[in-house]
């Protein structure tokens, strides 16, 4: 193998920032650390530019329609948004379109979204249903997708009931999530997430209930947006009031391959109550002051941290009772690092659920319509629940406006200005990247390899 190193330089990949790691700072946690965050999984992926079209041409978009969204596990609702028979959910993602609905024996199915008689769709958004029927002519089908009722039934001898079954995509659920696939001979949703289903074995985020979902249009590529939220190189010039409390460049990032052809996932640690190391070391009332100023306002002047000791469990110890005051769910079992880190996790192609608790955030983005510069991002709340206390249904999705932004969102508490800021670059990336004269973006070795590994996984499927 040759050796890339220069003299006193590292190889491709292997330069990393000054400041904690994140593993020296979960070694100081007061409580155990789940055993996959103890991990460290990063692998050079190469240093090659991406090129612009995939963000841009509408022949690209076509190609990752018919290899990507028709082959491919993809998030569709939470279980709590259909908890009873006859709830349904229509999940659309350019021209495809499922129903996803609880049947009467309590199983999930996912319908395609079309009328088998002239091609109506059956359903928008979200309701309850005893039965699906055709708004334009009656056609009618029970809740298991078989053909009940056709008005005028004399005139159609040649429709056969078995044959006129509402087609299915395949379903599956993993951590309270409801994916879909529409094709059939896909691989079982378990095998398609592989090892990321141990991580989670820790996080347990079917035990937590969906209590915020905003939803909204934004004027980009589906994966320009995606890839503003898995990395934390952008936060030194977009927010910079984080680095107080944030360890920006300290980052953690791993990166984990699929098996039998599968698509891989990944992750990024960011730690919190820490300040960047872009800054000279600050004292550790001022790292809290900083950090309960934009999530935790009361509890500026009142809580102290020690003198000689870090900021970082002082912080996590008094989010950790926050949480449980206003929750009411027992937390005093969860880490430091789940209270206070940004822990996100990537699932390929599109969804990004976080492993903490203190800021317990899932991210999905998708292609709106088939116009290759506009997306839908939607981001959920998942949070936990007294012991005992059974899951409510969970939230509707909150949809905004085009010209209005996260701030008409209050719900999404100290999160909107954070929001915001990344809102404010996406439409400029996207006009920025049909003005590029250069053929491809450039990516970094460390920081920006999640995304590195996302089009190498979107490579292998839109592949001849």
């Amino acid at each position: 193998m040759t050796d890339l190193r220069e003299p006193g330089r590292p190889a491709p990949g292997e330069a990393r920032s000054p400041g904690p790691s994140v593993q020296s700072l979960l070694a100081t946690d007061t409580r155990q650390v789940p055993p996959p965050l103890l991990e460290e999984s990063y692998e050079y992926l190469g240093s090659e530019d991406i090129g612009k079209d995939r963000y841009l041409s509408p022949e690209f978009h076509r190609r990752e329609v018919e290899r990507l969204w028709k082959k491919v596990w993809q998030l569709a609702c939470r279980e709590e948004d259909i908890p009873e028979p006859g709830d349904y959910i229509v999940y659309d993602i350019a021209d495809l379109s499922m129903i996803v609905v609880r049947t009467r024996g309590g199983e999930i199915r996912a319908y395609h979204n079309a009328c088998l008689h002239r091609g109506t769709r059956l359903c928008d958004g979200t309701g309850q249903a005893q039965q699906l029927r055709c708004p334009f002519h009656g056609f009618t089908w029970n809740l298991d997708g078989a053909l009940t009722d056709v008005p005028s039934r004399w005139d159609f001898p040649h429709v056969e009931d078995e044959k006129f079954a509402l087609p299915q995509a395949k379903t599956g659920v993993w951590a309270g999530f409801v994916f879909v696939n529409p094709d059939p001979d896909a691989a079982p949703l378990s095998a398609y997430l592989g090892e990321i289903e141990k991580h989670f074995s820790y996080f347990k985020l079917e035990e937590r209930f969906k209590a915020v979902h905003v939803a909204k249009v934004i004027a980009c590529n589906w994966k320009v947006a995606l890839e503003a939220f898995i990395e934390s190189y952008h936060v030194i010039s977009t927010h910079p009031q984080l680095l107080e409390y944030l360890g920006d460049s300290n980052t953690q990032y791993d990166v984990y391959r699929g098996a039998d052809g599968q698509p891989g996932f990944n992750r990024m640690i960011t730690p919190q109550a820490v300040n960047s190391p872009h800054l000279e070391t600050l004292e550790p009332q001022d790292v809290l002051e900083a950090m309960f100023r934009d999530f935790y306002p009361e509890g500026v002047g009142a809580i102290h941290v020690p003198e000689g000791q870090a900021a970082r469990p002082v912080v996590a110890e008094a989010l950790r009772l926050r949480l449980a005051e206003t929750s009411g769910a027992d937390v005093s079992v969860f880490s430091d690092a789940e209270i206070v880190d940004a822990i996100e996790y990537f699932v390929f192609p599109n969804m990004c659920p976080w492993a903490g608790v203190g800021a317990p955030i899932t991210y999905r983005f998708r292609p709106y319509g088939n116009d290759p510069d506009q997306c839908v991002m939607d981001i959920m709340l998942l949070v936990p629940l007294p012991p005992g206390v059974p899951k409510p249904k969970g939230a509707a999705i909150h949809w905004l406006g085009v010209d209005e932004d996260f701030g008409a969102a209050p719900e999404l508490g100290g999160l909107v200005p954070v929001f915001n800021q990344d809102l404010s670059n996406l439409p400029r990336v996207q006009r920025g990247l049909k003005a590029m004269t250069k053929p491809g973006v450039t990516l970094a070795d460390y920081q920006e390899v999640r995304i590195r590994q996302f089009h190498q996984d979107l490579d292998r499927y839109l592949a001849d």
